[in-house]
């Protein structure tokens, strides 16, 4: 398989890719002047669509605990119109 390259491609092509397949960065930065270490950065991120990260397990536990609490909210909402409907 070769890469193909597309000179037309947009931002928007882009970023519609990097949501749908994700993307990992594994980054470690040393800042340093003079030869001294003066900052450090460890950078781990990763960048997808929600359905790629839960297609992948990532962020499932938040996603149904979010979904739960939404859930819930509307119950609630729903509960509180009914009595003021009343």
């Amino acid at each position: 398989m070769e890469p193909i390259r597309n000179s037309r491609a947009t931002l928007v092509d882009l970023l519609d890719r990097i949501l749908e397949k994700g993307l990992v960065i594994n980054a470690d930065i040393i800042i340093s002047v003079a030869g001294i270490p003066l900052i450090g950065i460890s950078l781990r991120a990763a960048l997808a669509g929600m359905e790629t990260m839960l297609k992948y397990g990532v962020m499932q536990a938040w996603d149904e605990k979010s979904r739960a609490w939404e859930t819930k909210h509307r119950k609630l909402q729903k509960e509180a119109q009914e009595v003021i409907n009343i």
